[in-house]
């Protein structure tokens, strides 16, 4: 299971592969590259880490869907999945914050839809648009939602563990970025929202938004 791995499983063969020429370049007597190598494997490893953490129980709460600062709020329409007007949060994600993508409610995976795209920089502001993205329906209490996962100019590779069907609850860790991008969460135009842009945000725990009929 992804929630009992210290560190994400698909980071294993990035960690290793530069461990390894560590090892090699010691035993060679190259120091600079060894350490070079040993360097990035340290890196990879802190890259990939996949922490515990506490998740808020309160109803009618929507925690963030990943760790990073919130770079853009905006009201605009969403006709993919909720078919209206929906709230958008910006997420940038720097190539230090955890990269593991966390459900922001209780809810059921109604789509999951991948589209092609640019390796735009997760800071443009065109990228939730143009970028290769993934977008995730869910459907909870507090009505429909969608989680985006974006690719950035360096992070190449988008994994979701979800399916179709599945229902997970708040916090399930359900997919992961690969260094530096960004992720948007469109919310309910009658979201109270908890955050303003600059905010630093931690997945699965910190509050995002609530609504106040649940």
């Amino acid at each position: 299971m992804k929630h009992e791995e210290i560190i994400v499983r698909e980071g294993w063969m990035f960690i290793a592969i530069p461990a390894l020429l560590s090892v090699v370049c010691f035993l060679l007597h190259w120091i600079i590259p060894g350490l070079v190598f040993a360097v990035l494997a340290l890196f990879c490893l802190f890259f990939f880490r996949n922490p515990t953490r506490t998740i808020p129980q309160e109803a009618g709460v929507v925690v963030a869907p990943a760790d990073g600062r919130v770079m853009d709020i905006t009201r605009m329409e969403e006709p993919l999945f909720m078919n209206g007007e929906a709230v958008r949060i910006s997420i940038f994600l720097s190539l230090f914050n955890v990269h593991i993508n966390r459900m922001p409610v209780d809810g059921m995976i109604e789509i999951i839809q991948p589209v092609s795209g640019l390796y735009l920089p997760a800071y443009n502001v065109e990228a939730g648009s143009k970028s290769q993205r993934n977008y995730i329906g869910i459907s909870s209490d507090v009505g429909r939602l969608i989680v985006v996962q974006i690719t950035g100019a360096i992070a190449r590779r988008l994994v979701c563990w979800a399916k179709v069907g599945q229902y997970m609850p708040r916090g399930e860790r359900f997919g992961l970025i690969r260094f530096g991008s960004c992720t948007e969460v469109y919310l309910p135009s009658h979201a109270d929202i908890q955050v303003a842009v600059g905010d630093k945000i931690r997945g699965g725990n910190s509050v995002i938004a609530k609504f106040q009929s649940c």
